[in-house]
């Protein structure tokens, strides 16, 4: 029982719980006096019942710090599961409901600690344990250090390389400590670049660049946007299939923005997964066997965001399969 919490100050509430028990007091024992008890009486029966109305309506003002005891100490050992009541309108339920949000601000984080180690352990597993395979095969004579045994670890060791890169670039995201230096990029010889680039990855496809304007420039960070188009370039050619084409566009909008896009002719995305690809570790349905480590996507729409830009999916075309990431950047600096 909580008589007081509609009262919406903490001051206001210690003014009636004072006035409501001197009032009674008072009433008592004038009402004692009238009938003819003993005064000790009368202070006595005054003091206990003042006493049980002031733990009545205090019990509303004490019992969310109560709470929140009891629940930072269940927090200290990882369990953040029950909330405080915080029905009052005054200080104290505002520091309760403050302190939920807190409470489950740390769940989500602790969870996405857990999720990161299991993730990362399992992303790293799984290239250590076959360039292990490779090099116990070599050492125990079984296979040959011919070109194709090499090149089965060379792939492996480049995925690892992929990994440690993405962290890196992940942990650049946590810290927030990723400064923008903006510079005018021309877009053509910008992309033609990073095509080349791209194409030394071996991936068997054929990239294709369109810009519209040919002389179509944004203001960017240059190693930034890099890290952009370079894990569009490297999704879109891991999941095409052989002798396919991956097409790289950017135009400019009625709007005053600059738009990336890269489209690929592979299995696509799922209307139901394309909210999540950008999230971390996490890949569409039907493009979860292509050895990338779920984080490129990731990386992609903090860049997007660090340019206070839109990254998405957008449907493919014309209408088929392929997937198509679309980038939106504004075209000049904000002042």
């Amino acid at each position: 029982m909580r008589p007081l919490d509609r009262v919406g100050s903490l001051k206001l509430k210690l003014g009636l719980l004072v006035a409501a028990s001197v009032g009674l007091a008072s009433s008592l024992t004038v009402v004692g006096i009238l009938v003819g008890v003993p005064p000790r009486f009368t202070i006595a029966a005054s003091v206990v019942v003042a006493l049980v109305v002031t733990q009545l309506l205090a019990r509303g003002m004490t019992s969310p710090l109560l709470e929140m005891t009891a629940a930072a100490r269940r927090m200290a050992t990882g369990d953040y599961s029950r909330p405080v009541t915080a029905t009052s309108r005054d200080e104290v339920g505002e520091l309760g409901r403050a302190f939920n949000t807190m409470a489950a601000e740390l769940a989500a984080v602790d969870q996405q600690r857990r999720d990161l180690v299991a993730n990362v352990s399992h992303e790293l597993r799984t290239p250590v344990s076959a360039l292990r395979a490779v090099l116990e095969n070599l050492v125990d004579g079984v296979a040959d250090p011919d070109p194709a045994t090499l090149r089965t670890a060379l792939t492996q060791t480049e995925r690892l390389g992929r990994l440690v890169t993405d962290l890196l670039d992940l942990s650049r995201v946590d810290a927030g400590i990723t400064p923008l230096r903006r510079e005018r990029v021309d877009l053509r010889p910008f992309l033609d670049a990073a095509v080349r680039e791209a194409a030394l990855a071996g991936h068997p496809v054929r990239y294709v660049v369109e810009v519209d304007p040919p002389g179509l420039a944004l203001d960017a960070d240059r190693s930034r946007l890099h890290q952009l188009v370079a894990n569009l370039l490297d999704n879109a050619g891991r999941h095409s299939p052989p002798d396919g084409v991956v097409t790289l566009v950017a135009h400019r909008t009625d709007l005053g923005s600059v738009v990336v896009e890269v489209a690929d002719q592979g299995p696509g995305i799922a209307v139901a997964d394309r909210s999540a690809v950008f999230e971390r570790f996490t890949t569409g349905s039907a493009r979860d066997q292509d050895g990338g480590t779920g984080l490129g996507l990731a990386i992609a729409r903090w860049v997007t965001q660090l340019h206070g830009g839109l990254i998405e999916v957008a449907d493919p075309e014309p209408p088929g399969p392929g997937c198509r990431i679309r980038a939106t950047l504004p075209e000049r600096s904000p002042a």
